[in-house]
């Protein structure tokens, strides 16, 4: 059933299932968070800000709260960072092995010429160096720039060119995405792992802290600096910069205090890659400021290696994503069956709506329900929740962070009551809000076009209780695998196929995926459609900008079909896709 803002409750309540099931809590429950409720009539920001150092220094710098207040305290000796690759590495690092490290290879950035300000991509798999090097641009006062390991050459050009960084730390099978040619500001590639000779512009990482000093103080700087650049996808355009100041470490770390619940004596895995805000939200900036013990894993997915790891390490705390908890599902209940999953206290979702099927599953296999996590790369922080202390019906999106204030509104801007669907906003001036869409001041607008409010694209309503019910996105942006892809990213790489005339993207749904990304591709003369192409077209995308990118379904059309204006009718190839009527399509080209 498809609803638009304005909807009849009758409508909507049509669509739901007969009978809401409801995550029920034992009467006491030891939550950070006890009582929802009294916390969101009576919270304040400010109360959190005395939780930093800076609050009575002046000073700011995120790798003091993170890092170097905990190596001067009793948690010195703490276990930070845990991490192997199954293959052979097998590394941790404590707090004060973590104020060593970064200190040392900002020392190296520093002798390579970056400085406060400076955009500093990070382009690594997952190793203790990527997380290091994130915390050493912070270190210095510049900011990262962290991209997916998976990007191919388009995607990273996008990106290091948009945001003019300077300098990109790599590694020697992933240099050679990066095109120089086409970045004439990017200077430096700071290379993990290298060996034999390196170009003028390439320095080795490991040569370049080995003789480092064991302490830089850090940059000092303002809650308005720049925290992070995270990439994120439109509908249109290329993909856009979402600025985060340092002020965002207020709303990491209250949110993972209450919505992660997580506490001293924890063992947290996130299973994000901070190429993915998740990843340095969540991966690094919350879980390091409240002193927590964070476990990491290199490699690719596999179902065995991720329940050792929890066995291995005792993880109490997992917060992963829909897609992968729907993969684990699909390998079925043999395997969890081997492992010990009892240390396990609490999980939560992120990333897309997690159905209910997937969340009885986890709950049989774990005896814990995940508690679902609503946020964007633009709103750097958990804004609506589920909590451990309080119950909610399942399948719903939650209620919103104390301290925010989320509902559902009409194009207007006027709320709606319960039970029609209409924009989930949320109002401006939470922590970690962006700051800046980079370099594009106009799209930054577009965010807050209606008055009063931050409009996230998504469409939701509520229901009589409050909690909110997610419906899908508003635009057309598709969410695969956990992920944000931008149809226009994908149409752009179809259309450099020799083969491809034009082409236009829809997601379609999956079961396992959420989404699979369908292309709709037209031919250029003398190419015929086959399987094969199809094929080709495929790893054509995949190698070209990225897995996740690339399209698992292709339709060969004679024309895709565009308005007059030249902008490509995504409705009506979705309702191709459905069999469904096009409906009004007066304004398509002839």
């Amino acid at each position: 059933m498809t609803s638009q803002p304005g909807d009849s409750p009758a409508r909507v309540a049509a669509s739901e299932p007969a009978a809401i099931e409801w995550e029920r809590k034992p009467k006491t429950i030891d939550a950070n968070l006890k009582d929802y409720d009294a916390a969101y009539k009576g919270f304040d920001w400010k109360s959190v800000e005395r939780e930093f150092d800076w609050s009575k220094t002046g000073k700011v710098n995120v790798v003091h709260e993170a890092v170097d207040r905990h190596a001067a305290s009793p948690r010195k000796d703490k276990l930070a960072l845990a991490f192997t690759d199954f293959a052979g590495r097998d590394e941790r690092c404590t707090f004060q092995d973590l104020k060593r490290l970064t200190s040392r290879f900002a020392h190296a950035l520093r002798q390579l010429g970056v400085k406060k300000g400076d955009r500093v991509g990070t382009f690594l798999p997952r190793t203790p160096e990527l997380y290091i090097a994130i915390l050493s641009i912070n270190r210095i006062g510049a900011i990262p720039v962290p991209l997916f390991e998976a990007f191919m050459e388009q995607a990273v050009e996008d990106r290091l060119g948009d945001s003019e960084a300077v300098a990109c730390v790599t590694s020697p099978a992933l240099k050679g995405r990066i095109p120089l040619k086409k970045l004439p500001k990017l200077k430096r590639l700071i290379l993990v792992g290298a060996s034999g000779a390196l170009a003028p512009n390439e320095a080795s990482y490991e040569q370049a802290t080995a003789n480092a000093p064991d302490w830089v103080e850090p940059e000092w700087l303002t809650v308005d600096d720049g925290l992070v650049i995270h990439y994120t996808s439109g509908s249109t355009g290329k993909s856009k910069g979402a600025l985060h100041r340092q002020y965002a470490m207020v709303g990491h770390y209250q949110t993972s205090k209450w919505a992660l619940d997580l506490r001293d004596d924890d063992v947290y895995w996130c299973t994000a890659d901070p190429g993915w805000v998740t990843g340095t939200s969540y991966g690094i900036y919350g879980p390091w400021t409240l002193g927590i013990s964070s476990v990491v894993i290199g490699g690719r997915f596999d179902p065995d290696r991720w329940y050792e790891t929890i066995q291995r390490y005792k993880v109490t705390m997992w917060y992963s994503a829909p897609t992968a908890y729907r993969m684990l599902m699909s390998a079925g209940e043999a395997i969890p069956k081997k492992y010990d999953l009892k240390s396990l206290r609490h999980i939560c979702s992120v990333g897309e709506p997690l159905n209910p099927e997937a969340l009885k599953w986890v709950k049989k296999i774990t005896g814990l329900a995940p508690h679902e996590t609503w946020w964007m790369t633009e709103t750097g922080m958990q804004l609506i929740c589920n909590y451990r202390s309080k119950d909610f019906p399942i399948g719903c999106t939650g209620k919103p962070f104390p301290g925010t204030y989320a509902t559902v509104v009409n194009d207007q801007g006027r709320e709606l009551p319960p039970g029609e669907l209409g924009h989930l906003v949320v109002k401006p001036g939470w922590p970690s809000m962006m700051k800046e869409i980079w370099r594009n001041p106009v799209k930054y607008q577009e965010y807050f076009r209606i008055p009063g409010w931050y409009v996230s694209g998504d469409s939701a309503y509520r229901d009589e209780q409050g909690y909110l019910w997610y419906q899908g996105r508003a635009d057309d942006v598709i969410k695969t695998a956990g992920e944000r892809v931008g149809p226009f990213e994908v149409e752009s790489a179809l259309v450099a196929h020799p083969a491809v005339a034009e082409a236009g993207v829809i997601g379609k749904p999956d079961p396992v995926r959420g989404h699979i990304i369908k292309a709709f591709v037209s031919l250029r003369k003398g190419h015929q459609p086959s399987e094969q192409l199809k094929q080709d077209i495929a790893d054509f995308v995949k190698n070209n900008l990225a897995a996740h990118a690339a399209p698992r379904e292709i339709a060969f059309v004679d024309k895709v079909p565009k308005t007059r204006s030249g902008k490509i009718m995504r409705r009506v190839l979705r309702a191709w896709d459905l069999g469904q009527p096009v409906g009004d399509i007066s304004t398509m080209e002839e």
